[in-house]
């Protein structure tokens, strides 16, 4: 057994002031569930007389740490558009105002920028007749940015409007700003609470088990799916090819593919695979239009990278630090062309990304809940003084995690286990693209 995640969460202090959040049922603050529910893994701690690790629950407690009449709260939205962005925006506000009598509320615009005075993006005033209706639209009514800001430059710019608490709205590397804003809150003794939201498409962090906006982006991929299968039926040696979001981990791919069983090749970066020769993608797709004359391959945005990038000197990075990505599409395309053109084969190909139209959607109904119950849980985690964690769901339970551990690595398919499994069963494709 490795070494086991430790999920302690911080708090600025004792709560001692009566909640006046209205509920039938509080959370007690010792209230957690096991992390990993297997029977033998338990049986394995209780033989060693030891405690699983467990996350906190979430939800209301009976006292909290901040008196809401003084509270100054802070929300900001960071990294690429995702579906329920608004949202989130929308019910943090409504908890904050009418659950708890928050009524100064600021919203930093364009991101983390917004935090930074040389920017001059002027904060937001938010309210309840202001956000009323945003969760009808997709991105965010505060806009949204990449790239690094000094950490010391925003927690001065925090300290200097007094806020109190504070949501930040993103993915990986918005949690690891969080972190260190938190961090440099607590060196300088300031009573700040910081909780992330997990807003990832590629549902890439850590022990959370979804993030908001994931199951409206692989609805939406399906729309998408569904017009390049009916591209490829309608000619001969039709292929409709489609490319989906997912840096490094294949998880919109692999579930839009399962959602439409349509799929013949689903490829994502968590599998390596080659082009040519006999086991290789190309001589594959052949055989499979031989036998059935048509074929719908989805690719994951950070596949077969490796295909691309022959020279380190070649690689660049957005403003966030991120590898800036080839376009795999583009290359298959071009590369499928080519080989049958070589052949003498005639095929009728069908390009479609739709990676800009899924970001930028309304969250859809069951992620709509979602959002909503995260955000009101962030509010009840930072009304209790919490401090550098994130809200998630594990188990189907509303949980706090740390947010070192959600940034710790990365999520990604496990090749040999049972999602990509069900990926193999539901497109007839191999198990490998690898020759020998």
């Amino acid at each position: 057994m490795g070494k086991e995640p430790d999920f302690s969460i911080t708090d600025l202090g004792k709560c001692t002031v009566q909640s006046p959040y209205h509920c039938v049922t509080f959370v007690t603050p010792d209230e957690k569930i096991i992390y990993n529910p297997n029977l033998k893994d338990i049986l394995k701690h209780r033989q060693k007389k030891e405690t699983p690790p467990a996350m906190e629950v979430a939800g209301p407690r009976r006292t909290i740490y901040f008196d809401p009449s003084k509270v100054r709260a802070g929300i900001v939205t960071c990294g690429g558009l995702c579906p329920g962005m608004n949202s989130v925006i929308r019910t943090l506000v409504m908890e904050l105002w009418y659950q708890y009598g928050v009524q100064n509320i600021l919203g930093f615009r364009y991101g983390f920028e917004g935090l930074v005075p040389r920017y001059h993006h002027k904060p937001m005033i938010l309210t309840p007749d202001l956000v009323a209706n945003i969760f009808e639209q997709g991105g965010s009514i505060l806009g949204s940015s990449r790239g690094h800001q000094e950490i010391g430059e925003m927690v001065d710019a925090l300290e200097r409007m007094n806020i109190c608490m504070l949501f930040t709205i993103g993915g990986d590397g918005t949690m690891r700003a969080t972190t260190l804003i938190a961090e440099e809150a607590m060196r300088r003794g300031l009573k700040l609470s910081v909780i992330g939201l997990p807003k990832t498409i590629d549902n890439d962090l850590m022990y959370v088990e979804r993030s908001f906006g994931f199951q409206t982006a692989f609805s939406v991929a399906v729309q998408s799916i569904k017009a390049a299968h009916t591209e490829a039926l309608g000619a001969h040696n039709g292929i409709g090819l489609v490319k989906l979001m997912g840096r490094h981990s294949g998880y919109i791919a692999a579930n839009a593919a399962l959602a439409l069983p349509h799929v013949n090749f689903v490829l994502i970066p968590e599998v390596p695979f080659h082009l040519n020769g006999e086991r290789g993608l190309l001589r594959t797709l052949e055989i499979r239009l031989e036998r059935r004359r048509h074929a719908a391959i989805v690719v994951a945005e950070g596949a077969g990278q490796d295909l691309l990038i022959k020279d380190s000197d070649k690689v660049e990075r957005d403003a966030s630090g991120n590898i800036k990505l080839m376009d795999i599409g583009a290359f298959l395309r071009d590369k499928i062309t080519e080989y049958f053109k070589r052949k003498n084969k005639e095929i009728n190909l069908k390009y479609i990304d739709p990676s800009y139209l899924i970001r930028s959607v309304p969250a859809d109904a069951d992620d709509n809940v979602f959002c909503s119950v995260l955000a009101q849980n962030a509010v009840h985690a930072a009304m209790c003084g919490k401090t550098n964690m994130l809200v998630g769901r594990w188990n189907n339970i509303y949980t706090h995690v740390p947010i070192k551990l959600t940034v710790s690595q990365r999520k990604t398919i496990d090749p040999g286990g049972n999602l990509w499994g069900q990926v193999l069963a539901a497109t007839g494709q191999p198990h490998s693209f690898i020759n020998p």
